[in-house]
């Protein structure tokens, strides 16, 4: 008996726990997606390939297992590139699979010829093409492992048109296993020493990372919180590892935190960007840093104790190490005490930025209008500059992995993507799309795509005419007519949700407060995909100030 490549791909991904795929079938991987849909497992089919590759992007990040997405050859690969990237800089597990050109016509111009494997191995931790047919299946197990364990990342898988129709006998193609995870603790005098910093410090900060969420260390973080008795910073995605509504939450006190810690504990949390490179950290401040990877301790910043390890387990180390809460009084401490105020302070500003009722909406007005509107267990994506930006401080999680944004990559166009592979993974929970109109115009046309898959997403298009700030109508044309309009402008009032009612969604446009209530409750009755098209105030021409990426 003999199997075709494309069904030894297929049964390999099965007896490694696949249970979807994502991508876009074409010439030479049409076989491998109907081989992939007789072994039982889901081809979710995109309109493009960044998003395929994002949503296999998403779903390494939500579910610990490496997403699988499968793309054709030469533009295909390259057009996915962007999920791979993301998904090695974000440290998600993913294994892209790209069809390439037959390997007898290498180099004599084939179709969609590409150096696929070394396009994609300075971006990935793993990067090959089987010899032999029978081979995929090794090659398969080796990519997989590569991706998910120690620090995750992407692998590419390279398959020549000839493998993937060329057949070989059934005696020949080994059998894999599913990944069998192998976790570390720390050093035991690391741990005496990190725990001594803690037990003498009179002003520490628990820095919660999207590390912390991605190896499901919600039980061993909120434990530690709760003997501890520190206040605790989430990163955006980090957010809900120990639930916003703690009361040792100090978000809203971010800045006075940071700058007023006198010891620091890093769970699964890079001093890069999104912490200033540690530059609002208190100069004395001392720093515990947790991570699985040894060469990420000590970037930006002086470490003073480094744990490596696998962080629930180290998180279960440190926590029986410590004998207590940091000070007798924690309710009363001076320090936790001032924090509350900032908060307290902070919180009435937005408040106010909530009442305001004015006419295009403010982001802040029409996000609490939403987040009025959201059950607790909603799965939120959010996507844009100011969208996203704005959107952090105003809505709260209680369970992690419910928060997806653009994380450390920073880019534009995952929106669409991350919430099919969401959905697809919360079936029973709502997941909303809260994205800028100039990023949901990177993919926008995977709107069919949900509705084809017949997912009940919610996508609410935060309109404000542009990229950062936009242009009223009569600004836009005024500009127009002087040869000054921005480059980040785009056309006034675009009507995104008829472009959803062409795809089969329903669409609706929200212009003020009360409407976009009546959207959001609409939205959340229906069981189908529904766009809002939410139009914002524009802004008006400014200039763009980058220097926060400097401070």
């Amino acid at each position: 008996m003999s199997l075709s490549g494309a069904q030894v791909v297929a049964k390999a991904l099965k007896q490694q726990g696949v249970s979807v795929v994502f991508g876009i079938v074409g010439i030479p991987v049409v076989d491998v997606a109907e081989a992939i849909q007789a072994e039982g497992i889901k081809f979710i089919s995109f309109r493009n390939e960044q998003s395929c590759s994002y949503a296999a992007s998403a779903w390494g990040f939500l579910t610990g297992q490496p997403g699988v997405c499968l793309v054709v050859s030469g533009p295909g690969v390259v057009h996915a590139l962007a999920g791979v990237v993301n998904s090695q800089v974000n440290l998600w597990p993913l294994v892209l699979i790209g069809g390439s050109c037959e390997t007898t016509l290498e180099g004599a111009g084939a179709f969609q010829e590409c150096q696929q494997v070394e396009m994609c191995r300075p971006y990935s931790k793993f990067s090959a093409r089987p010899q032999r047919i029978e081979l995929i299946p090794t090659v398969l197990q080796s990519a997989t492992r590569h991706a998910a364990l120690g620090r995750p990342g992407a692998a590419y898988i390279d398959l020549p048109a000839d493998f993937i129709q060329g057949s070989v006998d059934t005696s020949a193609v080994p059998s894999i296993g599913p990944l069998r995870p192998v976790f570390a603790q720390a050093d035991p005098a690391a741990i005496r020493e990190a725990a001594a910093l803690l037990a003498n410090a009179r002003s520490p900060l628990i820095i919660v990372g999207k590390g912390a969420a991605y190896a499901r260390a919600e039980t061993a973080v909120r434990a530690l919180v709760e003997k501890y008795q520190a206040p605790f910073l989430p990163t955006p995605m980090g957010k809900g590892v120990v639930p916003d509504s703690h009361k040792r939450n100090a978000s809203s006190a971010r800045s006075s935190a940071l700058r007023t810690a006198d010891v620091v504990l890093l769970l699964g949390a890079r001093v890069n960007w999104i912490l200033h490179f540690g530059k609002r950290f208190n100069p004395q401040a001392k720093i515990i840093q947790v991570d699985v990877h040894a060469e990420e301790m000590g970037t930006n910043v002086t470490i003073d104790v480094a744990l490596q390890g696998h962080l629930p387990l180290v998180v279960e180390q440190l926590t029986a190490a410590i004998a207590g809460p940091f000070t007798a009084t924690p309710d009363t401490n001076e320090y936790v005490c001032a924090l509350h105020e900032h908060a307290q302070a902070n919180g009435a500003k937005q408040a106010a930025k909530y009442a305001d009722a004015q006419v295009p909406m403010t982001y802040h007005r029409a996000f609490y209008e939403i987040k009025q509107r959201l059950p607790e267990d909603v799965v939120l994506v959010s996507e844009g500059a100011n969208t996203m930006d704005i959107a952090r401080t105003v809505f709260d999680f209680e369970e992690p992995r419910r928060r997806l944004d653009c994380a450390t990559f920073a880019n534009m166009g995952v929106g669409m993507g991350f919430a099919i592979a969401a959905q697809l993974h919360y079936a029973n929970q709502r997941v909303v799309a809260i994205v800028g109109d100039s990023a949901f115009g990177f993919s926008a046309m995977e709107i069919e795509t949900a509705v084809r898959s017949r997912l009940p997403l919610v996508v609410i298009v935060i309109n404000n005419n542009g990229i950062y700030f936009g242009l009223d109508a009569a600004e836009y044309e005024r500009l127009e007519d002087q040869g000054k309009l921005p480059t980040t402008a785009l056309l006034p009032d675009i009507r995104y949700e008829l472009v959803a009612e062409a795809c089969g969604a329903r669409g609706i446009l929200a212009t003020t407060p009360e409407e976009l209530g009546k959207a959001v409750d609409s939205a959340m009755a229906h069981d189908g995909v529904t766009l809002i098209n939410c139009l914002i105030r524009p802004g008006g021409y400014q200039k763009l100030d980058f220097a926060w990426m400097a401070k």
